[in-house]
Parts: structure tokens; sequence; C-alpha cells
């Protein structure tokens, strides 16, 4: 895209390969696509094609709505928008036929063409965040694909995001695949949580079965994540945030970390895309968890760490809450399973 100077040309050659590489392999589409850009090379050359020109080209590649939709949205630019393409995501997701949010089109045409930092979220991306932040969720439900989006989002590169949300399309489609995924050559399996996972279970089974431990990296010691500068970057003594229990019930005005109570049928991984900012979700370790018996009560913590740098600013609206030193929190009046945590 980068070699193509007239930025109407490039954005029109990104749109086309976006909208065959929809529900459609790379291999299959090349052909489809040479053929097209040497019949239809401009937008003004497609706005004056036939649709059953169109048709017969696109003859075999499937889903035919999306050759009837380039066609559309081809006379719309010429006719409405004086043959200049929309210049950023939210406006071709807007002015474009079949530019929808929920395809990789319209973030994928802004930052291979424009350079504009917005991520894309398709079937393959999809996967590959949802693999390495280990989202057990329904990624097809619509509060977990905003938060993807926000993810998307919150990770693009902004000094080459048209490479990067490339790159993370191409490690959906030939590496992070459906079904038997190529784990071990993947560039980032260090910071994929999935496959944390998974060698801590094996380890689990390995101990199990054989009476003994199996050595696995703690998830604390594995170091910075790419995802986010903080992680680790904390200068000085670290400080914890604890917050005030309620007056009243169990443990009452006790300390503790920030907790939520987990009802249940969800798993841990709901509660918490609802309760953070995507920003601060792609930094989340890898959960373990504490159990701990009350006299008459039986709990399972599901504790994730999260390392912050900078200030934090706190609401002064919701519960009590302070920034405590390791030895400050042990000197206040916490619960036994808070100490475990």
């Amino acid at each position: 895209a980068a070699t193509e100077p007239d930025a109407d040309r490039r954005a029109y050659a990104v749109w086309v390969s976006e909208i065959m590489l929809q529900q459609t392999q790379v291999a299959t589409v090349i052909d489809y696509y040479n053929r097209w850009m040497q019949k239809w090379p401009t937008l003004q050359a497609l706005a004056q094609a036939s649709l059953e020109e169109v048709n017969e080209l696109w003859a075999g590649l499937g889903y035919y709505s999306r050759g009837k939709r380039l066609q559309e949205a081809a006379r719309k630019v010429v006719s409405e928008l004086a043959g200049q393409m929309p210049r950023t995501a939210e406006d071709l997701q807007k002015l474009l036929p079949g530019g929808g949010r929920y395809t990789a089109g319209s973030g994928a045409i802004a930052s291979i063409s424009y350079g504009q930092a917005t991520g894309v979220v398709d079937g393959n991306v999809i996967r590959v965040l949802c693999r390495l932040r280990c989202i057990g969720a329904d990624s097809s439900s619509p509060a977990v694909i905003d938060r993807l989006w926000d993810m998307a989002n919150a990770l693009v590169d902004r000094s080459r995001p048209g490479d990067f949300n490339q790159a993370l399309m191409e490690l959906g489609a030939t590496v992070c695949v459906p079904k038997a995924p190529l784990c071990g050559e993947c560039p980032v399996k260090q910071h994929c949580q999935a496959q944390l996972r998974v060698e801590k279970e094996l380890a689990f089974a390995s101990q199990k079965l054989f009476g003994k431990a199996t050595p696995v990296p703690d998830v604390e010691d594995c170091g910075k994540c790419v995802a986010c500068s903080s992680w680790g970057a904390c200068h000085g003594t670290p400080q914890y945030l604890i917050v005030q229990r309620p007056s009243s019930g169990l443990l009452a005005g006790l300390w503790e970390f920030p907790s939520l109570p987990l009802a249940q049928d969800l798993q841990a991984e709901h509660c918490i895309l609802c309760y953070l900012p995507a920003a601060l979700f792609v930094c989340l370790s890898i959960p373990s968890q504490v159990i701990h018996i009350f006299s008459h009560i039986h709990q399972t913590y599901v504790v994730y760490s999260l390392s912050l740098d900078g200030d934090v600013t706190l609401d002064p609206a919701s519960s009590p809450s302070r920034w405590v030193t390791v030895e400050e929190f042990h000197a206040s009046a916490v619960s036994t399973a808070m100490k475990k945590v």
C-alpha cells in the first residue's frame, strides 16, 4: 500500500482486498484480486461497471453480496464524495456499505492506507486476543466484542498501525488457528496466558499422576509484558491498594484487596471484563486461586495481579481506600484470607 502515492487509489486497493478476504482464505483471493484490480484499477472504473460484470468476475468466490456492496459503495463515493475515500475508520464505517465495525474493513483501510492508529477485530483477531488474555467469556457476545475492540485500540502500534494490524490478522490465520494451533512456533507465546494456563494444568496433572511436581515458571517471574510498559516498572517501595469492607456483615470494617463477589454460575473472566478498563485488562496476570475456610463459610478467591506505574486517582465516592507497603499491610486490620492472597 505504501508504494501507491495516490491516497484514494491506495485505500481502494486495500478496501477491495479486505472485502474479498472476509470469510475467504488468502490463497483463494489472490487470483480474484489481481483480475479485479486489472479490470477496475480505480473507484471510478468500478462505479461504471454493471452488476452483471461484477458478478461474473466474483463467480466462485462466494458471498456474492460482498461484490454488490463494493460496487454500490464505489458509486456512492464517486457521486456523493467527489471520488474521495473517507479518511478515518469512523467515516469509512458510516459512509461505505458493508464497512461495518464487525469486519476488519474500516479499521484495516484506515490503518494500512492512512496510518490511523486504530485497531481491527475480525474472527482471527478475536481468537488471538482471547487466547493471549485467557478470556473464557462468550466471544460473540456484544459486551465481550466491545471489550475486544477497546483492547485492539489500546494495543495497536501507534507508529506502524497498518503493519501491526496485518501481523495480528496473519497470526490468527496461520499460527493461532482454531484447531491445533502452532503454539511452538508462535512469536508471542511467552506472553500468552492461555499457554501459561495449559502449562500449569499439565504440571498439576503430571504431579497427580507421578506423585511429583514438574517445575513450571511462576507467572510472577515471567518478566516484562510487551503489552504494557508499566509491568514491573515500579520504582521505590511497592505499594498495594486496599479498601475497607462495609461496617456490617462478614469481616465488617476489615481491610482487603479490591474484590468482587462471583455468582455461582459466572466465570471470573466475565466479571473482570466488565470491571476493568480494557487498557488495564491487557496487563493482568494469569489468575491463581486461594481457598480459605471461615468458621461457617468456604470461600475460593480468584486472584489477579495488576502492576501500575505513576499516579492513580481513586474514586472518593467509593469505599474508603489507601495505598500501603507490605509492612503497613500486615500491620493493618486484614483477615487471614487476605494475608494468604
